[in-house]
Parts: C-alpha cells; structure tokens; sequence
C-alpha cells in the first residue's frame, strides 16, 4: 500500500487508498521495517539494451544493490498495476517482449485505465518510487533538452516530474546525445539540486565530465542523504540529483562519441524519428557506431550508480531512524 501521511487530507487518502500499486512481499516488508530500498527503472531494460544483454544487466544491477545493502526494487506497469519489485519472470518477460511500450507520464492514465503494461522512464520510477514510499530510485542517465529543442521543444518528462517528486535520484548525469547546458538550465528553474558525487562537474553519461558546474560536491552518500532530508525539511518539493561519473576506465574518447552522436543524429533525421522514440533510437544507433563500446561503458556506469545508490538509501534510513530516536 502508498505510504499515507497522518495530516493528509480524506479526499487524499481516499485517492491513495484506491491506487493499484503492488509492491513485492520483499519491498513491502524492507519498507514496512525502515529498511534501505532502491528503486530501479525497467525502460532500460525494454528499451535500452538489446536482448541478451539486457537481461544479464537487469540481473546484476539487483546483485550489486543487495550486495550494498539495500533490496531493489525494480519498477514497471504490469496488467494495469504500478509494481515495484518484480519477479525473476517478470524482468525476464520485460526483457524478451520487443513490444512492450516505453511509458512516460502521459501514458500512466491510459496503461491504468485500459489494464495494461509499460516499461517506466524516470519520469514514471519516480512517481511510483515516491508512492510506494522509497526514498532513493538509480538510473543510468536522466533524460533532459534534446538537441535542437529550440524549434522541436522536445525537452523530457524526467525533468518536471524531478521538479515535484521527493526522492534522490542517482545518474551519470544526463545522456551525452541531449544538450546539457539547457537541461542543467531547465534543472535550475525547476529547482531540482544538483550534486557531482566526489566532483564539482556534471557528468555527460559516457563521459566523466560535461565541464558544467554542479550545485555542490558531496564526499559520502551520507552527505548525499543530509542534503535530501534537508530538502524535505525545508518542505520544498522535488528531487535531489546525485550525479555520479561513469569509472575512469569506462569512459569514451570524447572525440569519436561526438562523431558518433552527430551520425546518429542526422539518422535521426533522414528516418523522421520524433517524441518517444527519439532517446531509444539515439542510444541504439551509438550501440551500432562505438561497436561494443558503448553497451560496455553503459553497463559500468548502471552497475557503479547502483552501489552508490544502494550506500545512500542505508545512509538514509540511518539517518532516518536517529532522528526519531530510534
């Protein structure tokens, strides 16, 4: 069941009480104890890794948050209900199902009324994440302003929805193929804080530095946490965003990911791919021009978000329980 605040209103309650989110027996009892959970978008494995490798990444993301010391939560809309926590089956049915469609924020009403299922984008994890009640949801990248925004104004859900929901969210920053001094622009304006996790840059997903300045350093996921708690305290809504850059060694050479990200955008062009479909067919067309290259520094930075991730929800809930005396 949502978490429902004593001083919410009956109207309120009566709404979330009505809201067909189901969590794991393993995510409902962590939740239920106080105990470290993390959420976990599922577009990324529909639609951000080709079959088999997005299944082995699926799996070993939830290995490395249990072995940090959190459970995991992967999300996804299933047969009309808001899930957090899925079954071996369900990755794997996630995983091997081409057709199942990339869910944003729009789309949330009619996979709810209509009784079907999406995989979620962070817009869409943060909502259900901040539903359910979990305090830290990880990711590869955000989405943001794409390229050329100006006359497109194709500028992602993520960035509203990290405007008004209460979480931290960890990522290797934005995606490389988006313009990042607009996101970070439209991050700003939104008010969402921006942190660079033992760094003062925001990183460009593949790369560990876009040269942008973040809103502070921090260097421990407890430090991470104080700044959401202080957030809340403060009653502002929205997200806090710990930006974490890819391992050194994964990173790209800068160069040829530029040249590639510049092919992949005329591609996009000559094929007339717009809205939903433009970040999928972005990052696909890179898998195809890096080789191996690209998949592998994507797997790296998942895998290293959701240790750092895993840290700060049991700093979180550390900091959490002494504050009530617990």
């Amino acid at each position: 069941m949502p978490v429902v605040p004593a001083t919410m209103n009956a109207a309120d309650r009566a709404r979330l009480s009505r809201l067909p989110l189901v969590l794991s027996d393993e995510v409902a009892e962590a939740l239920a104890a106080g105990g470290p959970v993390v959420a976990l978008e599922s577009t990324i494995i529909s639609h951000g890794f080709p079959y088999p490798q997005n299944l082995h990444m699926a799996q070993e993301v939830e290995r490395v948050v249990r072995d940090n010391g959190a459970v995991p939560a992967t999300v996804a809309i299933l047969d009309g209900k808001l899930c957090a926590g899925l079954s071996p089956d369900q990755v794997e049915w996630l995983a091997t199902n081409p057709k199942v469609p990339k869910a944003s924020v729009r789309d949330l009403p009619i996979l709810v009324g209509k009784g079907q299922s999406g995989a979620t984008t962070v817009a869409t994890t943060s909502i259900v994440a901040a539903l359910a009640g979990i305090g830290v949801f990880v990711t590869g990248g955000i989405g943001g302003v794409h390229r050329g925004a100006a006359t497109t104004f194709d500028i992602s859900a993520d960035l509203t929805v990290l405007g008004r929901e209460s979480l931290l969210v960890v990522a290797a920053g934005a995606k490389s193929v988006l313009d990042l001094p607009a996101t970070l622009e439209v991050l700003e304006t939104l008010g969402v804080t921006v942190l660079g996790y033992r760094t003062d840059h925001f990183p460009a997903f593949y790369l560990r530095s876009s040269g942008l300045p973040v809103d502070a350093r921090v260097e421990s996921p407890a430090e991470a946490a104080k700044v959401l708690l202080g957030r809340r305290d403060l009653g502002l809504p929205g997200a806090v965003l710990l930006t974490n850059p890819i391992p050194p060694e994964e990173e790209l050479d800068p160069v040829r990911l530029e040249e590639a990200i510049q092919s992949a955008l005329r591609d996009l062009t000559q094929n007339d791919v717009t809205g939903r479909d433009v970040t999928p067919f972005l990052l696909k067309r890179l898998h195809e021009v890096t080789e191996v290259g690209s998949i592998k520094a994507n797997l790296a930075l998942v895998n290293n978000n959701a240790a750092l991730g895993a840290r700060t929800a049991v700093a979180l809930t550390q900091l959490t329980k002494e504050r009530a005396g617990r």
